[in-house]
């Protein structure tokens, strides 16, 4: 029964797996750091962000410009109103409308305007950085996984090897086990270790498909893929850079602490910003402006008549009115166009603003600013700390790693050939099965580390050239 649970569960995985990947291609290491430079989620957020800071950097430098404005309305009044045309008082119906034309330019503002931009920019530049280091960031985790990916693939190919060994072995104790001529025990010792061997085929198996579907994850692409063989060169002839070194370099190449650098310029300049709301602002104006009244009229002189003025002179006790010459006129509505022509008035004129009290909002933006900074340069000293420990951490465990595959070489070596002799012995009938187990085991798990310290090796080189910039 466990012989048959083994071989069930066997291709039962097997076909499982294959219905998982029968649809993926292969693809190589560059290829999957293309598709998921192209589809990261988490590369796009800090793209957007880069581009939040692009557009207030574009703000802060239009800021530089002066601010032209123009205005126009055109509205009914009833009742009693103010004629705009003669500014006198009418009771009627008056359509009105007026324009305007306005220009306000800072002179000097304690170069508020001009570190605001330059802050902008720090800070643009500082999220340029934060793209690179995301994208870094992406090509490396893309990069590790990939080579877990093959390393499961590897332990997958050496457990698939094991229980092809124990398959041999067990079909040669079975026709002895049939005959009755050979110890059952061995027969019964080797069908379990063939169940052992085809659960570890299962769970390796399983372990690839999650190293699969974690590396579709980084490059999020409808397209399930998988990796190409024998694409990575695997280097074991010692590293050449200290941890030391590797820090240095760091710190010259490695975006993030040039981001956390440019942050820590960019609060700097958000206290020259805060300072100059102490300092009184200079500003130049100038303004267009004309109206229009409907009631507006121009009267035109058509010729002159006598008429009565009401008033009479008494000569030799008679009365005779008094008469006087005067001008005859028609009323004509002025134009709308004529009008504004007429009406068109302007000023010009430099404005100053001296700042006396704000209820100290100037003094506290101040101390924000300096906060501000602070934190920066502690967020700077923090990611440099970080970044040293990192690499230490990272380079300990690359030399263990180092160290470990050289002498896990020797182990497999001494393993191989105790488990051939022992094969040997077995097939012989020299020894026992506990014996050919216990030597079949020992070499299976000395494989077993030797491939996985391999790529533990190869992966911690890859996070110290990460740190150096060569990603």
């Amino acid at each position: 029964m466990i012989f048959k649970f083994s071989i069930a569960l066997y291709f039962a995985t097997t076909l499982f797996l294959f219905a998982q990947t029968e649809e993926r291609t292969p693809h190589t290491l560059k290829e999957c750091i293309n598709l998921a430079i192209e589809n990261n989620l988490d590369l796009k957020t800090t793209r957007l962000s880069k581009e939040t800071r692009d557009v207030n950097f574009k703000q802060s430098k239009n800021a530089l410009l002066p601010n032209i404005n123009g205005s126009y309305n055109l509205g009914i009044t009833n009742g009693r109103s103010i004629d705009p045309f003669t500014n006198g008082i009418v009771n009627q119906e008056l359509t009105f409308s007026n324009a305007g034309l306005g220009l306000d330019a800072v002179v000097f503002n304690g170069f508020r305007l001009l570190n605001s931009w330059k802050q902008a920019k720090l800070n643009l530049e500082s999220a340029e950085m934060e793209v690179e280091a995301a994208k870094q960031s992406v090509i490396l985790n893309v990069t590790l996984t990939y080579l877990q990916v093959l390393n499961a693939q590897d332990l997958v190919k050496l457990a698939e090897s094991r229980l092809k060994t124990t398959q041999g072995q067990l079909d040669r104790l079975k026709s002895l086990y049939e005959e009755e001529t050979g110890n059952p025990a061995e027969y019964r010792d080797l069908q379990g270790q063939l169940a052992e061997d085809a659960s570890n085929i299962a769970e390796s198996k399983n372990t690839l498909e999650t190293e699969l579907i974690n590396l579709n994850t980084l490059v999020n692409t409808e397209e399930a893929i998988t990796v190409a063989p024998l694409n990575v060169q695997l280097n074991f002839e010692g590293y050449n850079y200290t941890a030391q070194e590797i820090y240095e370099k760091a710190l010259q190449v490695f975006p993030t602490v040039k981001a956390s650098d440019l942050s820590l310029e960019a609060a700097k300049k958000g206290i020259a910003v805060a300072r100059s709301q102490y300092i009184p602002e200079v500003s130049l104006f100038a303004n267009l402006n004309t109206n229009y009244s409907s009631a507006a009229r121009l009267f035109n002189e058509t010729g002159r008549s006598i008429v009565e003025t009401g008033d009479f002179v008494t000569i030799n006790n008679q009365d005779y009115s008094v008469f006087t010459e005067e001008s005859n006129f028609t009323s004509d509505k002025i134009p709308y166009r004529d009008q504004f022509d007429n009406n068109l008035n302007s000023s010009i004129g430099i404005s100053v603003n001296v700042p006396i009290f704000n209820g100290f909002r100037a003094k506290n933006n101040m101390a924000l600013e300096k906060i501000k900074k602070e934190e920066a340069q502690t967020a700077l000293t923090q990611t440099k700390l970080d970044l040293q420990q990192s690499i230490k951490q990272s380079y300990s465990a690359m030399q263990t790693a180092f160290q470990r595959y050289n002498l896990l070489q020797d182990q497999v070596k001494a393993y191989k050939e105790s488990f051939r002799i022992n094969e040997i012995r077995f097939n012989n009938g020299v020894s026992n099965s506990v014996d050919y187990i216990i030597s079949k085991n020992n070499l299976d798990n000395a494989q077993t580390n030797l491939a996985n310290v391999k790529y533990e090796y190869a992966l911690r080189v890859k996070v110290l050239e990460y740190y150096r910039g060569n990603i």
